[in-house]
Order: structure tokens, then C-alpha cells, then sequence
């Protein structure tokens, strides 16, 4: 059966994307530690992450790396936070979020509720940045 997120790939689900190539996409997660926290997934239904092939890897830590710059200049943020956790859904996700302290790390944190304007606002400022980027 498809995960979530490849459900969310294909367009069954609605999602929030910010970037989107061949192998790799990013989306808001519903449930943010930051606003702006973003989910870097293959597009590959890959369990976990020391099972990808090394280039594969290197392809999500890439995505993940620009999708880091992207949020720290969309929310003003000297740094971003990324986290492979891999428990909540059997399909490969980074997590990268704009990170101000130790706290942001705290997935007993998300806010389970957040406003679809503030994940609009959030998809909009990331869009914005990486496109700068570019």
C-alpha cells in the first residue's frame, strides 16, 4: 500500500509543495516545529535512510541542504534544523525547519493546529527565497 507521502506525491492528498524535480519533492508538514518546517522526501518509497543507494542519499541531503538556506532566509534564521526520525511514516523524510534554539528540535512542540494561512504564508516565503537562490 502507498504511504501518505507517496499518496501525497501523486495527488491524492493535498500538499503544500515548495520545490519538486525527477527523483526528489519538498512539502510544509502539517504539524510544524517552526513555521516554514519542511519535509525533503524521495519520491521513491524508501524506508530508511541507510538503505538508499549513496547517490540517491546524497540527492535528498542536496535538496535538503537548499531547502535549509531557503528557510533560514524566508524566516530571518541563522540556522536550520534537519532531522531523519523515520518513525511516523515508512517513507524516507528529512525534516528541515528554521531553528532558533535547542527547543525548535522538540517534536513535543509541533503545533498540531497551525492556520492554513500561516502554512500558505510559509509556502509563499520559501518559493520566494528559493527562487532568489536560484
Amino acid at each position: 500500500m502507498a504511504t501518505v507521502f507517496t499518496k501525497i506525491i501523486n495527488g491524492e492528498i493535498p500538499g503544500r509543495f515548495v520545490y519538486q524535480d525527477d527523483d526528489i519533492v519538498a512539502f510544509l508538514t502539517i504539524e510544524p516545529m517552526t513555521q516554514g518546517h519542511t519535509l525533503v522526501v524521495p519520491r521513491a518509497e524508501i524506508d530508511q535512510w541507510q538503505n538508499l543507494e549513496p547517490a540517491v542519499f546524497g540527492r535528498v541531503m542536496e535538496v535538503s541542504q537548499l531547502i535549509g538556506k531557503a528557510v533560514c532566509k524566508a524566516f530571518d534564521a541563522d540556522r536550520a534544523g534537519v532531522i531523519i526520525a523515520g518513525l511516523e511514516v515508512p517513507h524516507l523524510h528529512v525534516h528541515v525547519f528554521p531553528a532558533r534554539d535547542l527547543a525548535d528540535f522538540g517534536f513535543a512542540n509541533v503545533d498540531r493546529n497551525p492556520s492554513p494561512e500561516s502554512l500558505d504564508e510559509a509556502q509563499t516565503k520559501i518559493k520566494a527565497a528559493l527562487a532568489e537562490l536560484r
